[in-house]
């Protein structure tokens, strides 16, 4: 047995008293996941069993309904809340769906690196090839959006032994793929310590709509629950809480409100 090399433990209550600024306790962010499929890509499998079929034609298009219609009932939610959101961007999003970026741009949104498409995995690339893709990916986003993202998401969350070498040799400030606390926390690497910044599993569309089937109430419930409990917490020591949302998912009609 053998501890993380990326990380040292440390008891979330040993933690030096501190708040964010104004004395707020919890700083809030929302992700909103904007992703591109290639047509006959696997992920994202919102119908399991037209999944075994090629052409996948119902998951295609179920993804498809995200950056075409759902997409732009969350931008007016968003407008309404006044929520600056936090985009996970599949660099080929920019070719694909440019009024997307743009509509980003207009608002002011901060930008994260998510690979090139939801499609693939950094697993089981080479090293040589895995900075070839994270490069690719924030230089087409950079050439975008005008700036170079500071953050990272790995496409579902998964890294190799290489991810946060690359990463930190690439610029990047901040990731968002090790759940592990809910205060940021520094991970180590050949050149640089990388932040951490709290995402999370549990308070994400994909994990309670598309897997557990919570209803868009119950989501709320559990978004309202989360709060009160990190909100209490951080009255001694700051909190961060992170809302991870698909547009497929949470813009769909009867989830939306």
């Amino acid at each position: 047995m053998r501890d993380c090399p990326r990380y040292k433990y440390r008891a979330i209550v040993d933690h030096r008293p501190f708040h964010w600024p104004g004395g707020s306790r919890v700083a809030l962010w929302v992700i909103n996941n904007i992703e591109y499929f290639e047509y006959g890509s696997k992920g994202l499998e919102i119908n399991e069993g037209a999944a075994r079929f090629d052409p996948d034609i119902v998951n295609h298009s179920l993804r498809d309904y995200g950056p075409r219609v759902a997409i732009w009932r969350m931008v007016d939610c968003f407008d309404r809340l006044g929520i600056r959101v936090t985009v996970a961007l599949n660099a080929d999003v920019c070719e694909h769906y440019p009024q997307i970026i743009h509509a980003g741009l207009e608002r002011k949104w901060e930008w994260m690196g998510h690979g090139p498409t939801n499609g693939m995995r950094l697993a089981g690339l080479s090293e040589e090839n895995e900075r070839m893709v994270i490069r690719d990916t924030l230089q087409r986003i950079e050439r975008s959006i005008g700036t170079r993202p500071k953050g990272w998401l790995s496409p579902g969350l998964v890294e190799t032994h290489n991810t946060l070498d690359i990463l930190a040799e690439e610029g990047i400030s901040y990731v968002a793929d090790w759940v592990a606390d809910d205060i940021p926390f520094f991970l180590t690497t050949k050149y640089r310590d990388i932040l951490s910044v709290p995402y999370s599993m549990e308070i994400n569309d994909m994990g309670l709509i598309l897997r557990q089937k919570v209803s868009g109430s119950e989501f709320r419930t559990r978004i309202i629950d989360q709060f009160e409990t990190l909100y209490e917490e951080g009255e001694r020591c700051g909190r961060v809480m992170a809302i991870a949302l698909h547009p497929v998912l949470t813009g769909q009609p009867h989830r939306i409100k």
